[in-house]
């Protein structure tokens, strides 16, 4: 495949902090590359300096084979766009928000009318062009904002924590856009994340970084079919635990992670594994709930966390789990620190990595 960007040994301060520490990455054209890694690893710096909005102190940055210098820069970042994770939208109708960069164009106005009702079919908000913008719901602001870049028709896509603090369905909708941006469109994307059920499933490589560095690049199958030092501290973030599996009469795995903690698994393991469960396939309940799910277990909320749209919740159950649900959601269940609650999730939602 044909490189589409390049960074030879990239190194970037803000003071006396080195946040890129000797970084050298190739970017094909047509892939999808998750940055991933823990706060502070540098992933923000690293798409700052793809969208051509930040300078490295030293190295090389190739964009189409030709060097990138303060001469060519702004002609080339006309090629490139970055959605941050904080949306930034004009007051004004969803549909000048994302008309504007191709206004700035100078492109007719039938032309325009035309790809931006495509841009937002494609983050299916169809039917929204006469909305405010900022009226709209947290991952509705997003979609926009997605829309605003993908309309552009730009060569690499910059996606800063593109579903952070989403609902479960304004994330899938906005992972669907992503995946359809890269089939149709054939746009490069390259996306920082946390989150390791996406980055698991969405892209073709991932690049796991740590302290300003690049420590391992591969498939996602390659990155999780091993867990590095690296990944196992920024993994434990959420819902990643190590344990002892065997396999039960039934063909599945049991895996003991401790304190009297077994989980269900589909895939045949044994011996040592780390497993991971998705905090969004975690379903919660003040009452015991009658289902298939393999994995239920009662025990009390340890921590909330506020994040707008979707709140956090740590649960203890002889180990600590995180939960994401609506926060209509929450207010339903009306509980508190301590309050008992159940959880359950499939035995197919666990994945062994």
């Amino acid at each position: 495949m044909t490189v589409l960007t390049e960074l030879e040994n990239l190194t970037k301060c803000f003071g006396n902090r080195t946040v890129l520490d000797d970084v050298t990455l190739q970017i094909e054209e047509g892939e999808i590359i998750a940055l991933l890694g823990p706060n502070g690893s540098g992933k923000t710096t690293l798409l700052k300096i793809l969208a051509f909005l930040e300078k490295p102190e030293s190295g090389e940055v190739k964009f189409q084979g030709e060097t990138v210098t303060d001469k060519n820069a702004e002609r080339m970042r006309l090629q490139s766009a970055m959605v941050f994770q904080r949306t930034m939208l004009f007051s004004t109708s969803v549909y000048n928000n994302v008309a504007y960069g191709l206004r700035m164009r100078k492109l007719p106005k039938n032309l325009i009318k035309e790809e931006v009702q495509k841009a937002l079919s494609l983050v299916k908000l169809e039917g929204f062009e006469r909305r405010s913008a900022k009226k709209l719901s947290g991952g509705e602001q997003q979609r926009v904002a997605l829309a605003r870049a993908l309309v552009l028709k730009i060569k690499l896509l910059l996606l800063d924590e593109p579903t952070a603090n989403l609902d479960p369905k304004n994330a899938s909708i906005v992972e669907e856009a992503i995946a359809a941006a890269n089939h149709e469109l054939k746009t490069t994307i390259v996306i920082a994340t946390h989150n390791m059920f996406q980055a698991k499933n969405l892209p073709n490589r991932i690049v796991l970084m740590n302290n300003g560095r690049i420590n391992e690049v591969g498939t996602p199958a390659e990155i999780f079919g091993k867990l590095s030092k690296t990944l196992a501290s920024f993994a434990a973030v959420e819902n990643t635990f190590r344990g002892t599996a065997k396999m039960t009469k039934e063909g599945t795995t049991s895996i003991d992670i401790g304190n009297g903690v077994q989980v269900i698994a589909t895939a045949p393991n044994t011996g040592e594994v780390s497993i991971f469960v998705s905090p969004e396939d975690i379903i919660l309940s003040k009452n015991r709930l009658e289902s298939s799910a393999r994995n239920v277990f009662k025990g009390s909320i340890i921590g909330i966390q506020d994040l707008g749209s979707v709140v956090k919740l740590r649960i203890d159950v002889g180990k600590p789990f995180t939960v994401q649900i609506t926060k209509g959601s929450f207010h339903d269940m009306r509980t508190t620190l301590n309050s008992e609650v159940y959880l359950a999730f499939k035995a197919s939602s666990v994945q062994i990595i």
